[in-house]
């Protein structure tokens, strides 16, 4: 288990180094097509330097990649705040997010496809601004109106990655307790809910309920989210929320273990049609 920030540096540094030798390229040459010392694209390939947005443009640039896609993600791994592709808006409130958070917000811009067991509350990717407002004041509570306004602002701009072309592919696994918790009250429940139901409509939004009659599961071990990236599946990467920071897993096997604990959880749950019968039930109050 890593935090963010290494686990971008080792895959970035990971791929960089499969580039250079398809490239057939030594570390010694590619080196010397950027006009570095040899030990500096080690560091970089090994993970234990970080890596500027400059500098991976130049790798990529001797290794002759063009692949625009394929450009832009390892740029974002390197924790570039540049303007540019699905942006790095959140640059603009650095003073306010903490680096975990930060990271968390860099890989949801540039994956392709999220999948999220929630236990407690509605994933932040389809949360109204009230209920965005309720969990933010209840998770940093005497935290100023200004900066709880900014974090829910963060939090609505963030959901701008399922309006993008192409939009992010996103699966929901909900606890069906979270259907029931009244965050920020009824009304601001009820205005969620129907929310739901809109976003379940989206071809790329599945949301699937997990009933409380599934009885023990193996998601009682807590929330936590799957990140994915096109054409690169060793980039991703298993994201586990603390309170005061988060967990970032890349091992093969842990990676492996969570897709396999998600697929289960898929299996349990009611289907995405049977999901939005239920959450209309309950907007009725049935």
């Amino acid at each position: 288990m890593r935090y963010g920030p290494a686990v971008r540096r080792r895959k970035l540094g990971a791929e960089l180094r499969a580039l250079r030798t398809h490239a057939g390229l030594t570390s010694g040459q590619a080196a010397e097509r950027v006009g570095w010392h040899q030990s500096k694209v080690s560091r970089i390939e090994t993970g234990r330097s970080g890596a500027k947005a400059a500098d991976v443009r130049l790798l990529l640039g001797a290794y002759e990649v063009k692949d625009p896609h394929l450009r832009q993600l390892l740029v974002a791994l390197a924790g570039s705040e540049e303007d540019g592709g699905r942006g790095h808006w959140w640059h603009a409130y650095r003073d306010l997010l903490p680096p975990a958070y930060r990271d968390f917000i860099s890989l949801e811009s540039q994956a392709c496809r999220v999948r999220t067991l929630e236990t407690t509350v509605v994933p932040g990717l389809l949360q109204t601004p009230d209920y965005a407002r309720a969990v933010t004041r209840a998770a940093l509570d005497g935290l100023p109106d200004d900066q709880v306004n900014a974090l829910v602002e963060v939090r609505l701009a963030r959901q701008d990655v399922l309006r993008a072309a192409p939009p992010l592919r996103l699966s929901v696994i909900l606890d069906e307790a979270v259907l029931h918790r009244p965050v920020g009250g009824s009304e601001v429940l009820d205005g969620q809910l129907k929310r739901l139901l809109e976003a379940a409509q989206l071809p790329h939004v599945r949301i699937q309920v997990l009933p409380f009659a599934a009885g023990e599961h193996v998601g009682l071990i807590g929330p936590f989210v799957i990140f994915s990236f096109t054409n690169i599946s060793d980039l991703d990467v298993v994201v586990l929320d603390h309170l005061t920071s988060s967990l970032y897993l890349e091992r093969r096997e842990d990676l492996q273990a969570y897709t396999d604990a998600f697929n289960s959880l898929r299996t349990k749950a009611l289907s995405p049609e049977e999901s939005t019968d239920h959450i209309a039930g309950i907007c009725d109050g049935a």
